[in-house]
């Protein structure tokens, strides 16, 4: 009987805290409208000019979820004590922000395959937080 209680008790340790959920749900929401852009530049690039204003939209909102994962990603951080999804992060974030603003100055050299960078990081990232618990791990006195 003890051996049940110490098995849920342990089940409990390692399952996914609600802070966890919630990295987990702006991730998703992050992968759903980034693979929107890629749609409306290749829709732009048929001739249908009305949807760059589509491209340009879909990159505030891609930019602004992407903000907004980085708050959350310190939460996860302060709050369960794990650091790699502020740093995987971070890493998409830049990325996303060095073209946006390449995608502003009309860069397209740079546009083009850093989107395709930031999008393939963002796939990988919303696998590795989908795959793993996130149980709370205790703070270590140094």
């Amino acid at each position: 009987m003890a051996t049940a209680a110490n098995s849920l008790g342990s089940h409990a340790a390692h399952r996914t805290t609600p802070t966890a959920w919630t990295l987990r749900a702006v991730v998703s929401a992050h992968v759903a409208v980034i693979v929107g852009q890629p749609v409306f530049a290749g829709v732009y690039l048929t001739g249908d000019y009305d949807s760059l204003h589509w491209h340009a939209v879909g990159a505030d909102v891609v930019t602004s979820i992407g903000y907004l994962q980085v708050i959350v990603a310190i939460i996860v951080w302060v709050r369960l004590r794990h650091l790699w999804p502020f740093l995987a992060t971070m890493a998409v974030v830049a990325a996303e922000t060095v073209q946006y603003f390449a995608g502003l100055d009309g860069a397209l050299w740079l546009h083009l395959p850093l989107g395709v960078m930031t999008i393939a990081a963002l796939v990988v990232l919303f696998i590795a937080v989908w795959r793993r618990p996130f149980p709370r791990r205790e703070a270590h006195d140094a």
